[in-house]
């Protein structure tokens, strides 16, 4: 069974990778020799991206559950990858929702998407790491003070988006720069009021999943027990 996810780990992890790396390529070739276009603007803001953060740590998180596996066998993994694990399946879950209820069909500003990457980061991405906490062997049981962990970075990474956003004008379009279109106050029906009710919504989603994700841990040592 460790074997198998061992193997399913690597190639998800290394099939993210590529669609990242290619994404960001492609989008580059494509935008490059456009008036105002900045290399190292477009890399901050393409690593701005919840949804790359999200699948830059699920390469993560794969590749070293699969040295954590090797070298511990059947023990347990360590509290410290299993919490970090959890945080990373509740973002990648959260991440195929809000694109796929909210972000699809939408043209967001990274340049032409790769269809192929896309679905990658948005759909096969999330669902394995889910399907990873479901089934794979070694995750330890998580206390409900954990969702602290869980709710940190989202909560960092709104404000740091928020407070760029106004600072950061796209040389190509003279416009304030958002990864998303909901965060946006100048595009959004209420303004700020309408950001306000999508960073709560989200939150909520985000807080629930992360119960979620604990509760499975919980409940798959309980059932060990019985």
């Amino acid at each position: 069974m460790r074997l198998l996810f061992v193997i399913l780990r690597a190639v998800v992890a290394v099939a993210i990778a590529v669609a990242i790396v290619a994404q960001l390529l492609h989008s580059i070739e494509f935008l490059q020799g456009q008036a105002g276009f900045d290399p190292a603007f477009f890399v901050t803001n393409f690593f701005s991206f919840f949804t790359i953060d999200s699948n830059v740590a699920s390469v993560v998180v794969l590749l070293a559950g699969v040295v954590i596996a090797l070298r511990r066998g059947d023990r347990p993994d360590p509290l410290l990858y299993t919490t970090v694990r959890a945080c990373v399946v509740t973002y990648m879950v959260t991440t195929g929702i809000v694109y796929n209820l909210l972000l699809r069909g939408i043209t967001l500003p990274q340049g032409q998407t790769l269809e192929w990457a896309n679905e990658i980061v948005h759909v096969i991405g999330p669902i394995y790491l889910l399907l990873d906490w479901l089934f794979a062997p070694g995750r330890v049981p998580l206390g409900y003070r954990r969702l602290w962990a869980i709710v940190s970075f989202p909560i960092v990474w709104v404000v740091y988006t928020l407070i760029r956003g106004p600072l950061a004008v796209d040389g190509m379009t003279g416009r304030a720069w958002y990864p998303y279109p909901f965060l946006n106050p100048a595009t959004s029906a209420n303004g700020y009021l309408s950001v306000t009710f999508y960073v709560i919504l989200i939150a909520l989603v985000i807080c629930a999943l992360g119960v979620g994700v604990i509760w499975v841990s919980r409940r798959g040592a309980a059932v060990a027990r019985r």
